[in-house]
């Protein structure tokens, strides 16, 4: 029977052996109770920062965890079976000469009892390890969101993302909406920056505007010269 449990070195090697498709066959050590010296296979090992009984180990027909203090590698050759000796034929009995007596009773064949099932279902009991409780696993947290307001070319956009899953591929919103989300913001060196741009757009329209205003009152001149030629 094994004393110490599984090493660091021995749970990286149990983890390779599972990786290759292969269940490692362990020994219960003194700590597994009344398990101790029974033999098992390692079908799974968990997150051990989520619980140290992260060795999920098939004993029977349970799969249960188990911390590494439980288990020990098992020797070579553990779990075999012996190889099976051919059964012993019994010679049959001569057959007895009938007897000519007329009045000799005849003797009932003794009656074979078969084991009953209440105590074998009482075995079955006593043999069954008990089931111990799996922790329940903690839940991954969401992939972080990221929400970006970009200026560029005169336009700007809003998009989202979740991880590496695109929400929002990038939309162009008015200046006044860009403005109301980097209030929110609260960060006077970007809001003033926002402002600047702001204002240098603001200042671009109205040079526009005043370049048409003059070319509409040209058009408009000419316009009226030309009504009054007769």
């Amino acid at each position: 029977m094994a004393g110490q449990g599984l090493s660091t070195d021995e749970v990286q090697g149990i983890r390779e052996a599972l990786a290759a498709g292969r269940k490692p066959k362990v020994v219960f050590t003194a700590a597994a109770g009344q398990m101790a010296g029974q033999l098992g296979q390692v079908v799974e090992l968990t997150d051990p920062e989520v619980s140290e009984e992260f060795v999920v180990v098939r004993f029977g027909r349970d799969e249960l965890p188990f911390s590494p203090a439980d288990v020990a590698i098992a020797p070579r050759g553990a779990g075999r079976k012996a190889p099976e000796t051919a059964p012993q034929v019994e010679e049959e009995p001569a057959p007895a000469e009938p007897e000519f007596v007329l009045d000799t009773p005849r003797v009932p064949a003794p009656r074979r009892e078969e084991p009953k099932v209440e105590q074998q279902v009482e075995q079955q009991a006593e043999t069954k390890p008990a089931r111990r409780p799996v922790k329940a696993a903690k839940p991954k947290s969401p992939a972080g969101l990221t929400v970006t307001l970009a200026y560029a070319e005169g336009e700007w956009t809003v998009a989202a993302q979740q991880g590496s899953k695109a929400l929002a591929k990038p939309y162009v919103v008015k200046p006044a909406e860009a403005l109301r989300m980097v209030a929110l913001v609260d960060v006077p060196g970007v809001q003033e920056a926002v402002e600047q741009i702001l204002a240098a757009e603001r200042a671009e329209a109205e040079q526009q505007a005043e370049k048409l205003r003059a070319e509409l009152a040209e058009i408009e001149a000419r316009l009226a010269e030309l009504r009054e030629t007769p």
